[in-house]
């Protein structure tokens, strides 16, 4: 199985070779509701960790979606334009949202393991 990290922004990345799959949980996707447009970052944008790269609209709200690491885009989910609503039938498969370049695996220690994600969850509900 894939190392996935999470933030308390409710991003998770699936870590594949040099590269991560970055989307939102299955919490997050609940949370906002029934998603209905989806802005995505371009191939080669380059981003911080924790920096805004993604904006996601519900029908109950807009929301950011912050890159879990530093790194490069190296693709975006163009199906996500078409239909936004594989975020809500599989936010950590098929409802990706763009994948990301490590510049600094390091910063992947600042992240929580699906250990802590749940216990997280556990606290804030």
């Amino acid at each position: 199985m894939a190392d996935v990290y999470f933030n308390k922004s409710h991003e998770y990345i699936r870590i594949e070779g040099e590269s991560g799959v970055v989307g939102i949980t299955d919490y997050a996707q609940k949370q906002l509701g029934d998603i209905v447009f989806v802005e995505l970052p371009s191939k080669g944008q380059a981003f911080s960790a924790q920096e805004e790269a993604a904006v996601i609209e519900s029908v109950k709200a807009a929301s950011e979606i912050y890159s879990p690491i530093s790194g490069e885009v190296d693709a975006s989910n163009e199906a996500l334009i078409e239909t936004p609503a594989l975020v809500n039938e599989d936010p950590e498969g098929s409802g990706w949202f763009f994948k990301i370049k490590i510049e600094d695996q390091s910063e992947l220690s600042e992240l929580m393991t699906q250990t802590q994600y749940e216990e997280f969850l556990e606290e804030i509900d």
